[in-house]
């Protein structure tokens, strides 16, 4: 373990010394703080996304790295109006009205365009080291086997939605832990170095926090791995949606989209993101079923048991 730590910490030092980027995403999750660990003689511009209307979990621990890392870090409060703004934005970018990827998503919308607006040329995150060293909560519940199957399965369909919006904004994004050579060193990582246990829980990136643990805060190499909507607050939006949208109207509309499109919306959340999207776009022949279409809106699923056109899983 130890010339593998002392390996895959060099790696990624070499990755994030290549980048040149002027801004981080700062969450406060392990992912975001390794690279700010790297960064921090840079003196990047930190930002983090925090939905003021709704509950959120990645306040405190953003500070705490900023503090801990000696960063400059710029806490973007969003209220209600200006996310429904962004999420249109973000539909018309990612062309799919994938609930969770919408919610997650809208973060980053958010963040690259305060990156944009405000002069900046680049911005670094975190994207891939779930994928490559089994962060997802699912994975930690499999055995061995299973662990390194579906990690190659979602290696090899890995996409990261924040290209297409840095794309969109002109700005750079970079990505260390999607350089190639941390990708193909990670394959060669035993899965027990990437799920193993500490104090009898288990979890995921295991070697990843054993490395930082006394390079960064304790309570960030531990930390619990937590979605951005959940980190932002953008989670709050499906029950905002349940309050607005009224059970009569959601079955109407349901019936109305099953009828003509042969679509099956499943929450009032993904009614509210199709009809932006149906609006935008307008619906292709998508009806006619193909091998391995999902069975909620037909369109392909490309290998992956998670429809990301409209987020319907397992599929």
């Amino acid at each position: 373990m130890e010339e593998i730590s002392k390996s895959l910490f060099e790696k990624l030092k070499e990755s994030c010394d290549s980048c040149k980027a002027d801004s981080i995403s700062l969450s406060g999750g392990l992912d975001s703080t390794i690279l700010a660990y790297y960064l921090k003689e840079k003196k990047p511009k930190a930002i983090s996304i925090i939905a003021r209307d709704f509950t959120s979990t990645d306040l405190t621990f953003c500070q705490l790295a900023s503090k801990e890392l000696e960063l400059p870090l710029t806490i973007v409060n969003v209220d209600t109006a200006e996310i429904l703004e962004s999420i249109k934005g973000t539909i018309s970018i990612l062309k799919n009205f994938n609930d969770i990827e919408i919610r997650n998503n809208v973060v980053m919308y958010l963040a690259i365009k305060w990156v944009k607006d405000h002069g900046l040329q680049s911005i670094v995150t975190g994207d891939g080291a779930d994928e490559l060293f089994a962060g997802y909560s699912f994975l930690i519940k499999k055995d061995e086997n299973e662990i390194e199957k579906e990690i190659q399965r979602i290696s090899s369909i890995m996409h990261f939605p924040t290209q297409k919006i840095g794309k969109f904004f002109g700005v750079q994004v970079e990505s260390p832990f999607l350089d190639k050579k941390i990708i193909e060193y990670a394959k060669s990582i035993p899965i027990k170095l990437k799920v193993n246990t500490k104090n009898d829980k288990k979890y995921g990136k295991w070697i990843l926090r054993k490395i930082f643990e006394s390079k960064i805060p304790v309570q960030i190499a531990w930390r619990n791995k937590s979605p951005m909507q959940d980190g932002a607050g953008t989670q709050g939006l499906s029950g905002l949606f349940e309050n607005i949208i009224s059970d009569e109207v959601f079955s109407e509309k349901k019936k109305t989209i099953k009828k003509e499109s042969n679509i099956r919306i499943r929450s009032k959340e993904s009614l509210h993101y199709f009809e932006i999207y149906k609006n935008m776009y307008g619906l292709s022949d998508n009806a006619k079923k193909m091998e391995n279409s999902c069975p909620y809106c037909h369109f392909d699923t490309v290998n992956s048991k998670f429809c990301r056109m409209c987020g319907a899983f397992p599929i």
